[in-house]
């Protein structure tokens, strides 16, 4: 088993009870996601619902109140019943892949979402109700590097997160497209923007710069954990291709693993019907 992380899946059926008519962040891909790495052998844990508590450490009081009540209004993140309960419960195996070490295959995902909701002057909150992967963050309250691999950038997590010594952030995305931010590096924020559809040697090469960049100083302040945003719209044909395929995937997870440090994986978008193989070849990777 790999010392870095220890290949467990955190996932609900109860993920897969809500569905907004004809919208792209269907239930079917974490279901199907879900189905195929289940027939690979791989082990599932049941999450727990996050609490209040943990949900306002990246969150404000205000919004918290808006969404118990169904009151996000959001182009494209329709309030729906229950919306709260299925975000903390994604926000809550977010902790639990966290303190295991695991990946979370949830949805709603959450890296859109700022302290009030819309961050960075960002149009909407692309399918985002809660930051899973701050609230996990600040529950296990360690020194973190953030990875986020999805396809858009993390602009709430940047937000959540900006100027805090404790973490860095790290985003390759593609440019031109939702949310129109990441297009500079600042503080601790280090942003990679990429063309469409740059392909695999490109983006490898500048997640190895990425991670050589900040190396030195994350062993120097005595960083502890790596927190992965995984997305895969970055896959070639999915809503922020940047030409990727399902290999990549390992090649990232390798890359990642040479940093030696733990490392958990929280599901953000990807609407490729080859995602579960995209998850499995990145656990892969990670584990070699």
């Amino acid at each position: 088993m790999s010392k870095i992380f220890s290949g467990k899946i955190i996932f609900s059926k109860r993920c897969l009870e809500y569905q907004y008519p004809f919208h792209i962040e269907s239930r079917l891909r974490v279901e199907k996601s879900y189905e195929f790495l289940r027939d690979l052998g791989y082990k599932f844990i049941e999450p727990i619902e996050a609490n209040e508590h943990w949900i306002l450490n990246a969150h404000s009081k205000d919004y918290i109140d808006e969404l118990k009540k169904n009151e996000v209004k959001d182009v494209d993140t329709p309030g729906h019943e229950n919306i709260y309960y299925y975000a903390s419960l994604s926000a809550g195996s977010a902790i639990i892949a966290a303190r295991t070490l695991g990946f979370s295959l949830m949805r709603p995902p959450g890296h859109h979402v700022g302290v009030k909701g819309i961050a960075l002057n960002a149009p909407t909150l692309g399918f985002c109700y809660l930051n899973n992967i701050a609230i996990a963050i600040r529950a296990i309250d360690k020194k973190t590097i953030i990875i986020d691999i999805d396809g858009h950038h993390g602009n709430g997590t940047q937000e959540i997160f900006f100027g805090d010594e404790n973490v860095i952030f790290i985003s390759l995305h593609r440019k031109g497209i939702y949310p129109g931010t990441g297009l500079t590096s600042e503080k601790n924020c280090f942003n990679y923007p990429l063309e469409a559809d740059c392909g695999e040697k490109v983006y490898l090469k500048t997640l190895e710069n990425a991670l050589n960049k900040i190396e030195k100083m994350a062993r120097k302040n005595n960083f502890e954990i790596i927190a992965v945003s995984f997305g895969a719209d970055a896959f070639k044909g999915d809503i922020a291709s940047l030409g990727l395929n399902e290999k990549t995937y390992f090649e990232i997870g390798r890359l990642i693993a040479k940093f030696n440090m733990p490392v958990f994986a929280v599901l953000e978008g990807g609407y490729t019907l080859k995602l579960g193989e995209c998850i499995h070849n990145f656990i892969q990777g990670l584990m070699e």
